[in-house]
């Protein structure tokens, strides 16, 4: 290899990385229509990076790798021990009976497959055909009889009864330079091996046939019509090596003559250097070819994904949003100069005959409450306490209303029900809400009797307010910040309105009306960034349940831009 082409290898295996350290970065966690198929996308991707494309790329000169794959029964293990002439994979009846691979290799060519170079994800076991294999392990066999330069992997069955023996029959024929595909005369047109020979088809994978134990009577009928099926599949140059049915010798291989041409042409593959670069060389391009269409249908998944977390993100901030605006409405509406509130501040001014002096002169009006006032004290702390618990209802009650509908939101939404069943507290406010709601409020209160005091600085003022006492000026500021009465009708709406009104004349006569209009806007914008930053937190609980199971909004850029550097450096 020049230095240019070295080079130029190198750059290519840092893009194929640059992809590989991509799609394993992609994150699925959503339960999205496309999530299953995603999945099944990335892992094989992955898988054919790590067990081949990264390894065939990083020793382009190793021994080809041919996976004798196939269906139940179709004699791939009887096959490899007699190419071998030795016992080294297990056969019989019993079924499965190859449970973990077997990868025969010259002894000269130990050193390629002893380490991790390829199939990563198996630990190296060494023994005969007889001792039991743990799963996640291939079994290495050294033969003689194999020729330096090829190496044959015996792989579990495409349709075995067990799962996992299945998948790794998958990712082992990924991982293949050659697929040398058993079936028979009954099982050659089954639905499962097509599935996979049309996998090798779109990924340009050589692919050699051996039609395993066909009466000879049955090869001319049978031959032309698997070759016939292997054009309409996209394998037009597969070649078909038939092994017609034979009894095996004392030691459990088939006649030398049975498998005399099959035994020729790897024989011949395996010496000819230049004949295995171009089934190499076809099977490395096909799989680079494929990996550009593959990626691209990841990065769909996940722009799928990233959709449903936008969804699910964006309802619990609609909720919250709508929650805030109910605040702010309620704030003005008249809903917190109902009930309670109505009660205490009657109490407060001495109700009855006050109001039907409403219309007198605002010197009165101060007379009479201020009179009420000296002459019985106030129960300012129960107008207080209830202007307290109207405030911290209405945070309350818009608050659950939010979290019951972004849970209702959730369960229609892709992804959603999965999320709540990991954080069932989601569908409610969080455990310490109320306490926090109660603890915010009184700051609010108490940042009102400060707005009181800042404005009341000058002696004049200051006299004023004594009359009535800091807290009792800023309660009726609290009144007079939650003064529109559009909620309210009948004779509620006189009693509101009454209070709203001698609460402003009071404040105005003690500070004018400017001040009174800002006084009330300041109160009143400082409640909304409490209940706004208090409602934050409650719509961070779904926003961090949607990033816990990992970021998917950047993950299809970086797919679709690794993929696009493999092209440009592979053109």
């Amino acid at each position: 290899m020049t230095t240019t082409e070295a080079t130029e290898a190198s750059v290519l295996v840092e893009a194929v990385t640059g992809l590989r350290d991509a799609v394993e970065s992609s994150v699925l966690p959503l339960s999205t229509p496309g999530q299953a198929e995603g999945i099944a996308v990335r892992r094989e991707l992955l898988q054919q990076l790590d067990d081949y494309v990264l390894p065939r790329l990083r020793s382009i000169d190793a021994p080809l790798l041919a996976v004798v794959g196939g269906s139940t029964g179709a004699g791939k293990s009887t096959l490899v021990n007699s190419i071998v002439r030795a016992q080294v994979s297990r056969s019989g009846v019993l079924r499965p009976t190859t449970t973990s691979p077997v990868l025969v290799h010259h002894p000269e060519d130990r050193k390629w497959f002893a380490d991790q170079r390829i199939l990563p994800s198996l630990a190296r076991v060494t023994g005969g055909p007889g001792e039991e294999s743990a799963p996640g392990t291939v079994r290495l066999v050294d033969s003689a009889s194999l020729p330096a330069g090829m190496a044959l992997l015996d792989a579990p069955d495409i349709d075995s009864v067990v799962a996992a023996n299945r998948e790794l029959a998958g990712q082992l024929l990924s991982a293949a330079d050659l697929w040398l595909f058993v079936t028979t005369a009954a099982r050659y047109a089954d639905a499962v091996p097509w599935d996979l020979l049309r996998t090798a088809a779109e990924r340009g994978t050589a692919v050699a046939i051996v039609l395993d134990r066909i009466a000879p009577e049955a090869v001319e009928e049978i031959r032309p019509h698997l070759a016939a099926m292997l054009r309409e599949q996209g394998l037009p140059t597969a070649p078909i090596f038939t092994v017609p049915e034979s009894t095996l010798t004392p030691e459990g291989f088939l006649p030398a003559e049975a498998m005399g041409r099959l035994k020729s042409w790897l024989d011949a593959l395996a010496g000819d250097a230049r004949a295995r670069s171009v089934v190499v060389s076809q099977t490395l391009k096909g799989a680079m070819g494929s990996l550009d269409g593959r990626t691209t249908s990841l990065a769909s998944s996940s722009d799928e994904q990233a959709s449903a977390a936008e969804a699910l993100t964006a309802a619990a901030a609609g909720n919250y949003e709508h929650a805030t605006q109910g605040v702010k409405d309620g704030m003005t509406d008249g809903t917190l100069l109902r009930g309670e509130v109505l009660a205490r501040w009657q109490e407060f001014v001495g109700t009855g005959e006050f109001f039907r002096q409403i219309e007198s002169t605002l010197s009165k009006w101060r007379d009479k409450v201020t009179a009420a006032i000296k002459g019985q004290p106030a129960p300012t702390e129960d107008l207080g306490e209830a202007l307290q618990s109207g405030v911290a209802n209405l945070l309350v009650s818009h608050a659950s209303a939010a979290s019951a509908d972004t849970a209702r939101e959730w369960r229609r939404l892709p992804g959603g029900e999965a999320l709540l069943a990991d954080h069932a507290d989601l569908s409610k406010p969080s455990s310490d809400f109320n306490p926090r709601v109660e603890a915010m409020v009184r700051q609010w209160q108490g940042e009102v009797f400060d707005i009181v005091r800042s404005e009341g600085s000058n002696r004049r003022t200051n006299a004023r307010i004594a009359a009535y006492g800091v807290n009792g000026v800023g309660l009726f500021l609290m009144l007079v910040s939650f003064a529109a009465t559009g909620g309210l009708t009948g004779a509620e709406f006189g009693i509101a309105g009454g209070t709203s009104v001698l609460a402003q004349r009071v404040l105005e006569a003690i500070f004018g009306d400017q001040a009174v209009r800002e006084m009330a806007a300041k109160a009143r914008a400082s409640l909304l960034t409490h209940v706004t930053e208090l409602y934050d937190g409650e719509r961070e609980r779904y926003a961090a349940a949607v990033a816990s199971v990992g970021a998917t909004a950047q993950q299809s850029a970086a797919l679709k831009a690794a993929a696009k550097r493999v092209r440009e450096v592979s053109a």
